[in-house]
Protein backbone atom coordinates (compact mmCIF):
# COMPACT_ATOMS: atom_id res chain seq x y z
CA UNK A 1 0.00 0.00 0.00
CA UNK A 2 3.01 2.32 -0.21
CA UNK A 3 1.59 4.03 -3.30
CA UNK A 4 -2.02 4.07 -2.13
CA UNK A 5 -2.16 7.62 -0.70
CA UNK A 6 0.72 9.22 -2.60
CA UNK A 7 -1.56 11.15 -4.95
CA UNK A 8 -4.04 12.32 -2.32
CA UNK A 9 -1.16 13.44 -0.08
CA UNK A 10 0.39 15.46 -2.91
CA UNK A 11 -2.96 16.63 -4.30
CA UNK A 12 -2.54 20.33 -3.35
CA UNK A 13 0.91 20.45 -4.99
CA UNK A 14 -0.09 18.56 -8.15
CA UNK A 15 -3.32 20.53 -8.47
CA UNK A 16 -1.32 23.78 -8.56
CA UNK A 17 1.39 22.47 -10.90
CA UNK A 18 -1.03 20.96 -13.40
CA UNK A 19 -3.80 23.58 -13.11
CA UNK A 20 -6.48 21.06 -12.20
CA UNK A 21 -9.99 22.01 -11.14
CA UNK A 22 -11.37 20.46 -7.95
CA UNK A 23 -13.53 18.15 -10.06
CA UNK A 24 -10.52 16.96 -12.07
CA UNK A 25 -8.40 16.51 -8.93
CA UNK A 26 -11.16 14.44 -7.33
CA UNK A 27 -11.67 12.40 -10.48
CA UNK A 28 -7.98 11.40 -10.59
CA UNK A 29 -8.34 10.03 -7.09
CA UNK A 30 -11.50 8.25 -8.18
CA UNK A 31 -9.66 6.43 -10.98
CA UNK A 32 -7.83 4.41 -8.32
CA UNK A 33 -11.17 3.05 -7.16
CA UNK A 34 -12.30 2.56 -10.76
CA UNK A 35 -9.32 0.26 -11.24
CA UNK A 36 -10.26 -1.55 -8.08
CA UNK A 37 -13.86 -1.97 -9.24
CA UNK A 38 -12.79 -3.45 -12.58
CA UNK A 39 -10.35 -5.97 -11.11
CA UNK A 40 -11.92 -7.04 -7.84
CA UNK A 41 -14.95 -9.03 -9.12
CA UNK A 42 -12.75 -11.31 -11.23
CA UNK A 43 -9.64 -11.54 -9.04
CA UNK A 44 -11.44 -12.03 -5.73
CA UNK A 45 -13.89 -14.55 -7.19
CA UNK A 46 -10.95 -16.52 -8.53
CA UNK A 47 -9.75 -17.12 -4.96
CA UNK A 48 -12.46 -19.79 -4.65
CA UNK A 49 -10.70 -21.65 -7.48
CA UNK A 50 -7.04 -20.52 -7.54
CA UNK A 51 -4.44 -20.17 -4.78
CA UNK A 52 -4.83 -16.61 -3.46
CA UNK A 53 -1.06 -16.16 -3.35
CA UNK A 54 -0.78 -16.35 -7.15
CA UNK A 55 -3.36 -13.61 -7.56
CA UNK A 56 -1.70 -11.51 -4.87
CA UNK A 57 1.72 -11.77 -6.53
CA UNK A 58 0.42 -10.78 -9.99
CA UNK A 59 -1.41 -7.81 -8.47
CA UNK A 60 1.76 -6.67 -6.69
CA UNK A 61 3.54 -6.51 -10.04
CA UNK A 62 0.72 -4.39 -11.48
CA UNK A 63 0.80 -2.05 -8.48
CA UNK A 64 4.53 -1.52 -8.82
CA UNK A 65 4.15 -0.76 -12.53
CA UNK A 66 1.33 1.72 -11.81
CA UNK A 67 3.40 3.71 -9.32
CA UNK A 68 6.39 3.71 -11.69
CA UNK A 69 4.17 4.99 -14.52
CA UNK A 70 3.08 7.92 -12.32
CA UNK A 71 6.70 8.73 -11.42
CA UNK A 72 7.94 8.56 -15.02
CA UNK A 73 5.04 9.87 -17.10
CA UNK A 74 2.75 11.82 -14.73
CA UNK A 75 2.17 15.16 -16.48
CA UNK A 76 -1.52 15.91 -16.12
CA UNK A 77 -5.00 14.46 -15.85
CA UNK A 78 -4.91 11.44 -18.18
CA UNK A 79 -1.42 10.16 -17.35
CA UNK A 80 -2.17 10.42 -13.63
CA UNK A 81 -5.58 8.79 -14.11
CA UNK A 82 -4.01 5.80 -15.91
CA UNK A 83 -1.40 5.31 -13.19
CA UNK A 84 -4.03 5.58 -10.46
CA UNK A 85 -6.17 3.03 -12.33
CA UNK A 86 -3.31 0.51 -12.30
CA UNK A 87 -2.60 1.11 -8.60
CA UNK A 88 -6.28 0.55 -7.85
CA UNK A 89 -6.45 -2.60 -9.99
CA UNK A 90 -3.51 -3.94 -7.97
CA UNK A 91 -5.32 -3.18 -4.72
CA UNK A 92 -8.24 -5.24 -6.05
CA UNK A 93 -5.90 -8.22 -6.32
CA UNK A 94 -4.26 -7.83 -2.91
CA UNK A 95 -6.73 -6.52 -0.32
CA UNK A 96 -9.60 -9.03 -0.43
CA UNK A 97 -7.55 -11.94 -1.86
CA UNK A 98 -5.17 -11.38 1.07
CA UNK A 99 -8.09 -11.52 3.48
CA UNK A 100 -9.31 -14.71 1.79
CA UNK A 101 -5.86 -16.28 2.23
CA UNK A 102 -6.04 -15.41 5.94
CA UNK A 103 -9.62 -16.50 6.68
CA UNK A 104 -9.18 -19.82 4.85
CA UNK A 105 -7.16 -20.98 7.86
CA UNK A 106 -9.38 -19.65 10.68
CA UNK A 107 -12.94 -19.88 12.01
CA UNK A 108 -14.99 -18.44 14.89
CA UNK A 109 -13.73 -15.66 17.20
CA UNK A 110 -10.15 -16.12 15.97
CA UNK A 111 -11.34 -15.39 12.45
CA UNK A 112 -13.21 -12.26 13.59
CA UNK A 113 -10.19 -10.89 15.45
CA UNK A 114 -7.78 -11.75 12.64
CA UNK A 115 -10.09 -9.99 10.20
CA UNK A 116 -10.05 -6.92 12.44
CA UNK A 117 -6.27 -6.85 12.54
CA UNK A 118 -6.08 -7.42 8.80
CA UNK A 119 -8.46 -4.56 7.98
CA UNK A 120 -6.52 -2.40 10.45
CA UNK A 121 -3.39 -3.03 8.37
CA UNK A 122 -5.11 -1.04 5.61
CA UNK A 123 -4.97 1.99 7.91
CA UNK A 124 -1.35 1.32 8.83
CA UNK A 125 -0.36 1.00 5.18
CA UNK A 126 -2.18 4.17 4.16
CA UNK A 127 -0.61 6.05 7.10
CA UNK A 128 2.88 5.05 5.98
CA UNK A 129 1.97 6.06 2.44
CA UNK A 130 0.78 9.50 3.57
CA UNK A 131 3.74 10.13 5.84
CA UNK A 132 6.51 9.03 3.50
CA UNK A 133 4.90 10.51 0.37
CA UNK A 134 4.55 13.84 2.14
CA UNK A 135 8.20 13.82 3.27
CA UNK A 136 9.59 12.73 -0.10
CA UNK A 137 7.38 15.14 -2.01
CA UNK A 138 8.52 18.06 0.14
CA UNK A 139 12.24 17.24 0.06
CA UNK A 140 13.09 15.34 -3.14
CA UNK A 141 10.12 16.09 -5.40
CA UNK A 142 6.81 14.32 -5.96
CA UNK A 143 8.11 11.59 -8.37
CA UNK A 144 10.12 10.07 -5.51
CA UNK A 145 6.92 9.49 -3.56
CA UNK A 146 5.73 7.23 -6.37
CA UNK A 147 9.08 5.45 -6.65
CA UNK A 148 8.60 4.58 -3.00
CA UNK A 149 5.13 3.36 -3.98
CA UNK A 150 6.68 1.09 -6.61
CA UNK A 151 9.03 -0.67 -4.16
CA UNK A 152 6.45 -1.66 -1.53
CA UNK A 153 4.35 -4.07 -3.66
CA UNK A 154 7.47 -5.98 -4.73
CA UNK A 155 8.46 -6.57 -1.11
CA UNK A 156 4.86 -7.51 -0.20
CA UNK A 157 4.73 -10.07 -3.01
CA UNK A 158 7.91 -11.72 -1.77
CA UNK A 159 6.64 -11.89 1.82
CA UNK A 160 3.31 -13.45 0.86
CA UNK A 161 4.87 -15.88 -1.63
CA UNK A 162 7.32 -17.35 0.89
CA UNK A 163 5.54 -16.89 4.24
CA UNK A 164 1.83 -17.60 3.62
CA UNK A 165 0.70 -21.26 3.39
CA UNK A 166 -1.36 -22.51 0.48
CA UNK A 167 -5.11 -21.83 0.70
CA UNK A 168 -7.78 -24.54 0.83
CA UNK A 169 -9.46 -24.81 -2.57
CA UNK A 170 -12.66 -26.70 -3.27
CA UNK A 171 -12.51 -29.42 -5.95
CA UNK A 172 -13.51 -28.10 -9.37
CA UNK A 173 -16.66 -30.23 -9.51
CA UNK A 174 -17.97 -28.61 -6.30
CA UNK A 175 -18.23 -25.16 -7.88
CA UNK A 176 -21.97 -25.01 -8.49
CA UNK A 177 -22.04 -21.49 -9.98
CA UNK A 178 -20.18 -19.71 -12.77
CA UNK A 179 -17.18 -17.55 -11.91
CA UNK A 180 -19.01 -14.20 -12.01
CA UNK A 181 -22.44 -15.42 -10.94
CA UNK A 182 -23.07 -13.36 -7.81
CA UNK A 183 -26.78 -14.11 -7.43
CA UNK A 184 -26.28 -16.49 -4.48
CA UNK A 185 -24.42 -13.74 -2.62
CA UNK A 186 -27.12 -11.15 -3.29
CA UNK A 187 -29.80 -13.60 -2.14
CA UNK A 188 -28.07 -14.13 1.21
CA UNK A 189 -30.17 -11.91 3.50
CA UNK A 190 -27.65 -12.27 6.33
CA UNK A 191 -24.78 -10.88 4.27
CA UNK A 192 -26.51 -8.20 2.20
CA UNK A 193 -26.88 -5.62 5.04
CA UNK A 194 -23.12 -5.76 5.66
CA UNK A 195 -22.47 -5.20 1.95
CA UNK A 196 -24.77 -2.16 1.86
CA UNK A 197 -23.26 -0.84 5.10
CA UNK A 198 -19.75 -1.19 3.69
CA UNK A 199 -20.75 0.81 0.60
CA UNK A 200 -22.00 3.67 2.81
CA UNK A 201 -18.90 3.38 5.02
CA UNK A 202 -16.49 3.64 2.06
CA UNK A 203 -18.34 6.58 0.53
CA UNK A 204 -17.65 8.71 3.58
CA UNK A 205 -14.20 7.28 4.35
CA UNK A 206 -12.58 7.71 0.95
CA UNK A 207 -14.18 11.07 0.30
CA UNK A 208 -12.57 12.26 3.53
CA UNK A 209 -9.24 10.54 2.88
CA UNK A 210 -8.90 12.10 -0.58
CA UNK A 211 -9.48 15.68 0.56
CA UNK A 212 -8.09 15.59 4.12
CA UNK A 213 -4.66 17.07 3.30
CA UNK A 214 -6.17 19.77 1.08
CA UNK A 215 -8.61 20.73 3.85
CA UNK A 216 -5.83 20.97 6.42
CA UNK A 217 -3.82 23.17 4.04
CA UNK A 218 -6.86 25.45 3.69
CA UNK A 219 -7.31 25.63 7.47
CA UNK A 220 -3.64 26.53 7.95
CA UNK A 221 -3.90 29.30 5.34
CA UNK A 222 -6.83 30.84 7.22
CA UNK A 223 -4.85 31.13 10.45
CA UNK A 224 -1.11 30.96 9.68
CA UNK A 225 -0.21 32.47 13.03
CA UNK A 226 -1.77 29.51 14.89
CA UNK A 227 -0.93 26.63 12.54
CA UNK A 228 2.00 24.48 13.76
CA UNK A 229 4.93 25.44 11.56
CA UNK A 230 6.96 22.32 12.41
CA UNK A 231 4.25 19.89 11.29
CA UNK A 232 3.10 19.72 7.67
CA UNK A 233 -0.49 19.00 6.64
CA UNK A 234 0.64 15.60 5.32
CA UNK A 235 2.19 14.70 8.67
CA UNK A 236 -0.97 15.76 10.48
CA UNK A 237 -3.03 13.66 8.07
CA UNK A 238 -0.79 10.67 8.81
CA UNK A 239 -1.25 11.24 12.56
CA UNK A 240 -5.02 11.29 12.07
CA UNK A 241 -4.92 8.27 9.79
CA UNK A 242 -2.96 6.15 12.28
CA UNK A 243 -5.96 6.28 14.63
CA UNK A 244 -7.86 4.13 12.14
CA UNK A 245 -6.38 0.75 13.13
CA UNK A 246 -6.96 1.45 16.84
CA UNK A 247 -10.62 2.33 16.35
CA UNK A 248 -11.17 -0.45 13.81
CA UNK A 249 -9.90 -3.17 16.17
CA UNK A 250 -11.62 -1.59 19.19
CA UNK A 251 -14.89 -1.30 17.30
CA UNK A 252 -14.76 -4.98 16.41
CA UNK A 253 -14.14 -5.93 20.04
CA UNK A 254 -17.15 -3.81 21.06
CA UNK A 255 -19.17 -5.52 18.33
CA UNK A 256 -18.24 -8.97 19.69
CA UNK A 257 -19.34 -7.91 23.16
CA UNK A 258 -22.40 -5.75 22.50
CA UNK A 259 -23.61 -6.89 19.08
CA UNK A 260 -22.43 -6.03 15.58
CA UNK A 261 -25.54 -4.20 14.34
CA UNK A 262 -25.72 -1.92 17.39
CA UNK A 263 -22.06 -0.88 17.17
CA UNK A 264 -22.09 -0.49 13.39
CA UNK A 265 -25.09 1.83 13.39
CA UNK A 266 -23.73 3.79 16.37
CA UNK A 267 -20.42 4.63 14.72
CA UNK A 268 -22.02 5.24 11.34
CA UNK A 269 -24.43 7.81 12.79
CA UNK A 270 -21.73 9.55 14.82
CA UNK A 271 -19.34 9.91 11.88
CA UNK A 272 -22.10 11.12 9.55
CA UNK A 273 -23.20 13.88 11.94
CA UNK A 274 -19.61 15.07 12.48
CA UNK A 275 -18.93 15.03 8.73
CA UNK A 276 -21.89 17.34 8.12
CA UNK A 277 -20.40 19.86 10.57
CA UNK A 278 -16.64 19.62 10.18
CA UNK A 279 -16.19 21.68 7.01
CA UNK A 280 -17.69 24.72 8.70
CA UNK A 281 -15.02 24.61 11.44
CA UNK A 282 -12.15 25.57 9.12
CA UNK A 283 -11.68 28.99 10.74
CA UNK A 284 -11.88 27.65 14.30
CA UNK A 285 -8.70 27.36 16.41
CA UNK A 286 -6.33 24.93 14.73
CA UNK A 287 -6.17 22.40 17.55
CA UNK A 288 -9.99 22.13 17.65
CA UNK A 289 -10.15 21.47 13.91
CA UNK A 290 -7.50 18.73 14.18
CA UNK A 291 -9.24 17.23 17.21
CA UNK A 292 -12.55 17.10 15.34
CA UNK A 293 -10.81 15.48 12.37
CA UNK A 294 -9.41 12.83 14.72
CA UNK A 295 -12.80 12.12 16.30
CA UNK A 296 -14.44 11.97 12.88
CA UNK A 297 -11.81 9.61 11.50
CA UNK A 298 -12.03 7.36 14.53
CA UNK A 299 -15.82 7.20 14.25
CA UNK A 300 -15.58 6.33 10.56
CA UNK A 301 -13.22 3.43 11.28
CA UNK A 302 -15.17 2.21 14.29
CA UNK A 303 -17.47 0.10 12.15
CA UNK A 304 -14.92 -1.02 9.54
CA UNK A 305 -13.73 -4.35 10.97
CA UNK A 306 -17.19 -5.13 12.38
CA UNK A 307 -18.69 -4.82 8.89
CA UNK A 308 -16.04 -7.02 7.27
CA UNK A 309 -15.95 -9.69 9.98
CA UNK A 310 -19.77 -9.79 9.97
CA UNK A 311 -19.84 -10.30 6.21
CA UNK A 312 -17.25 -13.10 6.40
CA UNK A 313 -18.95 -14.86 9.33
CA UNK A 314 -22.38 -14.76 7.66
CA UNK A 315 -21.14 -16.36 4.41
CA UNK A 316 -20.57 -20.11 3.82
CA UNK A 317 -16.86 -20.89 3.21
CA UNK A 318 -17.46 -21.99 -0.40
CA UNK A 319 -18.98 -18.57 -1.22
CA UNK A 320 -16.53 -16.28 0.55
CA UNK A 321 -14.49 -15.40 -2.51
CA UNK A 322 -17.63 -14.40 -4.42
CA UNK A 323 -18.97 -12.53 -1.40
CA UNK A 324 -15.73 -10.58 -1.01
CA UNK A 325 -15.89 -9.70 -4.71
CA UNK A 326 -19.39 -8.23 -4.35
CA UNK A 327 -18.51 -6.64 -1.01
CA UNK A 328 -15.47 -4.90 -2.45
CA UNK A 329 -17.00 -3.99 -5.79
CA UNK A 330 -19.99 -2.19 -4.29
CA UNK A 331 -17.92 -0.72 -1.47
CA UNK A 332 -15.33 0.75 -3.80
CA UNK A 333 -17.93 1.85 -6.33
CA UNK A 334 -19.00 4.41 -3.77
CA UNK A 335 -15.32 5.12 -2.97
CA UNK A 336 -14.91 6.01 -6.66
CA UNK A 337 -17.85 8.42 -6.57
CA UNK A 338 -17.11 10.16 -3.27
CA UNK A 339 -13.93 12.11 -4.21
CA UNK A 340 -15.59 13.26 -7.44
CA UNK A 341 -18.80 14.35 -5.71
CA UNK A 342 -16.75 16.11 -3.04
CA UNK A 343 -14.71 18.00 -5.66
CA UNK A 344 -17.76 18.92 -7.74
CA UNK A 345 -19.49 20.22 -4.61
CA UNK A 346 -16.45 22.37 -3.85
CA UNK A 347 -16.49 23.81 -7.37
CA UNK A 348 -20.23 24.45 -7.48
CA UNK A 349 -20.43 25.92 -3.96
CA UNK A 350 -17.70 28.51 -4.34
CA UNK A 351 -14.31 26.82 -4.65
CA UNK A 352 -11.72 25.56 -2.19
CA UNK A 353 -11.19 29.01 -0.66
CA UNK A 354 -14.75 29.10 0.69
CA UNK A 355 -15.64 27.79 4.16
CA UNK A 356 -19.24 27.25 3.08
CA UNK A 357 -18.07 25.20 0.09
CA UNK A 358 -15.97 22.96 2.36
CA UNK A 359 -18.93 22.60 4.70
CA UNK A 360 -21.23 21.45 1.91
CA UNK A 361 -18.55 19.18 0.45
CA UNK A 362 -18.06 17.35 3.75
CA UNK A 363 -21.84 17.14 4.19
CA UNK A 364 -22.04 15.45 0.77
CA UNK A 365 -20.11 12.48 2.17
CA UNK A 366 -21.71 12.46 5.63
CA UNK A 367 -25.31 12.35 4.49
CA UNK A 368 -25.62 8.55 4.50
CA UNK A 369 -24.39 8.33 8.08
CA UNK A 370 -27.01 10.85 9.18
CA UNK A 371 -29.71 8.52 7.87
CA UNK A 372 -28.19 5.44 9.55
CA UNK A 373 -30.86 5.46 12.34
CA UNK A 374 -33.55 5.19 9.65
CA UNK A 375 -31.67 2.28 8.10
CA UNK A 376 -31.41 0.59 11.51
CA UNK A 377 -35.16 0.98 12.07
CA UNK A 378 -35.88 -0.53 8.66
CA UNK A 379 -33.40 -3.36 9.28
CA UNK A 380 -34.90 -4.29 12.67
CA UNK A 381 -38.40 -4.14 11.25
CA UNK A 382 -37.54 -6.64 8.51
CA UNK A 383 -35.34 -8.88 10.70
Amino acid sequence: MTGFAAYTTLLPQLQREWGLSNSEAGAISGFLFAGYMVSVPVLTSLTDRVDSRRIYLAACVIGSIGAAVFALFGQGFWSAALAQFLIGAALGGTYMPGLKALTDHLEGPAQSRATAFYTASFGIGSTISILVAGKLGATLGWPWAFWFGAVGPVLAGLVVTFAVPMGRMRPREQHTTALLDFRPVLRNRKTLPYIIGYAAHNYELFGQRTWMVAFLVFCAALQPEHAPMAISAATLAAMINVLGPVFSISGNELAIRFGRQRIIFLFMTLSGVIACLIGYTAAWPWYIVVLMMMVHYGAMLGDSAALTSGAVASTPPEMRGAMMAVYSFLGFSTAFLAPLVFGMTLDLAGGNQSIAAWGLAFASIGIFGVFAPVARWWYLRRA
